[in-house]
């Protein structure tokens, strides 16, 4: 497969601002917003499936945010994986928002002296009213940066479910006309639960009218399962279109009578259907930066304290044992 461009923006950096400038400080957000908005290219009522570029594998840095940049770029390149997914955000955060103009080039940079890509980012942005949202995305954007990854919304009880989707409709369109504007692609992933995004239809519902370009979808097919039992290819054909980067891990059940609970496990020993769903993806181009979780012990909830070296050599043998299922799987469907 080929790797494709990625399409410059329509409207420009200068425009933006300009635009924000003209409305005024008195003026809704909304407004420049809707402006750019209405300049970047409208979504297309059925939008066409784009050229995937390959698959390329980074290591989410959640469980590895108490590491130095340098050290944690090591870890990964050590064992095998080709960029870092750095989680830019307050909770568990590689790189704090208060600080990304400092940090997150440091970040950056320590990944490519490793070398490693560093193309996609981890972020709590819901809004681009929040405050540092714009600072935090334009300096993302300037270092390469491709790709970041959106918070949560809960659903609001006053409004019922369809109601919070309508009322979450012209953020998400904001947002993607920010995104437009700096040359990045903001994506929501699907995450189990009872929060928006829980179930797939939301997020098709709420990306239906956006230009997959600057808003779309980071496709996770351990929480799609554990949502959609056996009907998640029918979502993944669905949010084809808005797909534009993926997550990678695994789970089972854990069963009691009239209840069963969610057990995060390493690749390949939980019930995600690995062999189907790559089979899928090779039918449907998926492709593009896939981030890695790691989210069973040692990585999250160690059943005994460890030392520093006993922590790297338990993370880093869980990470290579993981690759190494994923690109077993990968190379039979002709991915890897």
């Amino acid at each position: 497969m080929k790797s494709s461009a990625f399409t410059p923006p329509s409207v420009s950096r200068r425009e933006f601002v300009s635009m924000l400038a003209l409305a005024g400080a008195a003026a809704p957000l909304s407004s420049s917003l809707g402006r750019a908005q209405s300049s970047a290219p409208s979504a297309p009522a059925a939008p066409a499936l784009a050229e995937s570029s390959p698959f390329s594998i980074h290591v989410m840095s959640k469980p590895l945010h108490k590491m130095s940049y340098a050290a944690a770029a090591k870890l990964v390149a050590e064992t095998g994986y080709q960029g870092i997914d750095y989680t830019v955000r307050v909770a568990q955060g590689h790189v704090l928002p208060k600080n990304v103009q400092e940090d997150l080039p440091r970040a950056i940079e320590a990944a490519h002296q490793a070398g490693l890509k560093a193309e996609m980012i981890t972020t709590e942005i819901t809004s681009a009213r929040d405050p540092g949202v714009e600072t935090l995305l334009r300096t993302a954007a300037q270092h390469g940066v491709k790709y970041y990854r959106l918070g949560y919304w809960d659903y609001d009880p006053k409004l019922g479910i369809a109601g919070t989707l309508e009322k979450l409709k012209p953020a998400l369109s904001e947002l993607a006309a920010l995104n437009a504007s700096l040359g990045i692609h903001g994506a929501i992933q699907n995450h189990s639960g009872t929060r928006v995004g829980g179930p797939v239809w939301d997020v098709y519902e709420l990306l239906r009218d956006i230009d997959p370009r600057w808003l779309g979808m980071q496709y996770d097919i351990r929480h799609a399962c554990a949502e959609g039992g056996q009907s998640w290819s029918v979502g993944l054909k669905l949010l084809r279109p808005w797909i534009r980067g993926t997550v990678m891990k695994d789970f089972k059940w854990q069963q009691t009578p009239g209840a069963a609970t969610i057990v995060n496990t390493p690749l390949g020993e939980g019930i995600v259907p690995l062999d189907a769903y790559f089979k899928l993806a090779a039918e449907l181009k998926l492709g593009g930066p896939m981030s890695m979780h790691f989210e069973y012990p040692p990585f999250e909830r160690a059943t005994k304290p460890l030392s520093a070296e006993e922590q790297r050599a338990q993370f880093a043998a869980g990470m290579k044992q993981d690759l190494a299922v994923l690109q077993g799987v990968m190379a039979k469907h002709r991915l890897a």
